[in-house]
């Protein structure tokens, strides 16, 4: 157990049985009452966010959380298999974990697993991937307007956005966090 003030902004910490990440945690001194910590904190699984009071001497359990480089191997059901890179150790992490970025990943792109005593808690796609177009549908002539659109699909199965010279079997740059379209990849 530690005490309140040993909290540091980033920290794990295990409250009321769940897994939360302190986002914000400030020290106040209101007038001639007693300080105490203000701490704003999201839950790992759901997302949500949670505020709390700390007396700054009450005890809190901040969670031992070691993060890794994995190699992402290929898709089990619900469960991405990664690989640890240096102990070649295999593992099967939920796919919900890395939410909406999860359609952009390929097999052997590097990804980003936090371990809370062999559970994984959570999962970080890299913030761009280079995806080959699988499909698009011919740019019309005469359809072309400023930062006109089409969808194309790319090889990992997701559908985006791209420009109207974009072509199929063009390798094209992702932004994992949002699906948009970033840049063509020469080569």
């Amino acid at each position: 157990m530690s005490k309140a003030s040993e909290i540091k902004n980033g920290n794990i910490l295990r409250f009321n049985g769940e897994l939360v990440q302190v986002e914000e945690f400030i020290h106040r001194t209101p007038g001639n009452l007693r300080a105490f910590y203000q701490a704003r904190m999201r839950n790992v699984k759901t997302g949500k966010l949670v505020e709390y009071r700390f007396r700054t001497d009450e005890e809190v359990t901040i969670a031992r959380v070691e993060t890794n480089d994995y190699q992402y191997l290929y898709e089990d059901g619900n469960d991405l298999v990664v690989m640890d890179n240096t102990t070649y150790e295999q593992f099967n992490i939920p796919k919900f974990l890395f939410g909406n970025s999860v359609k952009f990943l390929k097999e052997g792109v590097n990804v980003i697993i936090a371990f809370e005593s062999d559970e994984p808690i959570m999962a970080q796609a890299p913030a761009s991937v280079e995806l080959e177009i699988t499909y698009s549908e011919p740019a019309v002539k005469g359809d072309t307007s400023t930062n006109a659109l089409k969808a194309a699909t790319v090889e990992t199965g997701a559908e985006i956005r791209v420009p109207l010279f974009i072509n199929q079997g063009d390798k094209v740059k992702v932004d994992t966090a949002t699906g948009a379209y970033m840049e063509r990849v020469k080569g």
